[in-house]
C-alpha cells in the first residue's frame, strides 16, 4: 500500500509540473497543449460597467472593450483550456505566521482554502458583440418601444466551463462545448483584482 500510494503521488507531481507558471499571477491564460505545454496571453484590458438609456425606452449594462477584434486569435475546432494561478507561494508565509492565526482562532488551512477557492465564483466567459470598433459585453439590454418584439430582457450567452485543480492555488479552466468562432471574454471580479473605480478585469480572445 506504501508503494502504491508513493507511486502515485509521484504520478500526480509529474503531471502538475507539466503545467507551465505564468509570467503573472491572477490572470487567464490560453494553455496550448502542443508537445510541451506553453501559455498564450490574453488580451488584457479593465472596463466600468456602462448603463445607457434612451427616451424610447432602450437602455443597458455593459462591459466595453475597444477594437472589435481581439488581436489574440484561437483556432476554432479544438478543445479550448485555459489557466489561472495566485502565484508559486501559497498559504501562510511561515510557521510563525500559522501560529498567530491558531492563537487568534483561525485554522490555516481553511484560511488557505478560502484564499484560493474555486475560480468559476469570480470567472465568467462571456460571447462578445462586435459593434463599430469596440465589442460589448451586455449584462442587461432591453430593446425599447421601436424595437420590433425585440424589448425582452437580454444578455450577452455565458459560455460554461469545468473547473480542474492542478495544485495549490493553481487551475485549468476546461471549456465545456467547442466554441464557435467569434469574439469571446473572460470578466473576473474580486479576487483583489478589481479596480478602485470599480472596473473590472477583462482577458479577452478571438475564434477563428
Amino acid at each position: 500500500m506504501f508503494f502504491l500510494s508513493a507511486t502515485l503521488f509521484s504520478a500526480y507531481l509529474i503531471h502538475a509540473q507539466t503545467y507551465p507558471e505564468p509570467e503573472f499571477s491572477n490572470e487567464v491564460y490560453y494553455l496550448k497543449k502542443d508537445k510541451d505545454y506553453s501559455l498564450v496571453r490574453l488580451e488584457k484590458s479593465s472596463s466600468k460597467m456602462e448603463n445607457k438609456t434612451k427616451i424610447v425606452g432602450a437602455s443597458e449594462q455593459s462591459y466595453n472593450i475597444e477594437g472589435d477584434k481581439s488581436p489574440v486569435r484561437l483556432s476554432s475546432g479544438t478543445n479550448f483550456s485555459f489557466i489561472i494561478s495566485k502565484g508559486s507561494s501559497q498559504g501562510s508565509s511561515s510557521p510563525k505566521s500559522d501560529s498567530m492565526m491558531k492563537a487568534n482562532g483561525l485554522d490555516p488551512n481553511i484560511m488557505d482554502e478560502m484564499s484560493t477557492g474555486d475560480p468559476s465564483q469570480s470567472i465568467t466567459l462571456y460571447k462578445a458583440s462586435s459593434e463599430k470598433n469596440i465589442r460589448k459585453i451586455y449584462l442587461v439590454k432591453v430593446g425599447g418601444y421601436f424595437s420590433m418584439g425585440k424589448n425582452k430582457l437580454q444578455s450577452s450567452d455565458k459560455m460554461t466551463f469545468s473547473v480542474k485543480k492542478i495544485r495549490n492555488g493553481y487551475w485549468e479552466l476546461v471549456i465545456d462545448k467547442p466554441l464557435p468562432k467569434g469574439e469571446y471574454a473572460f470578466t473576473m471580479m474580486g479576487m483583489g483584482t478589481s479596480g478602485m473605480d470599480g472596473s473590472t478585469l477583462i482577458f479577452a480572445f478571438g475564434v477563428d
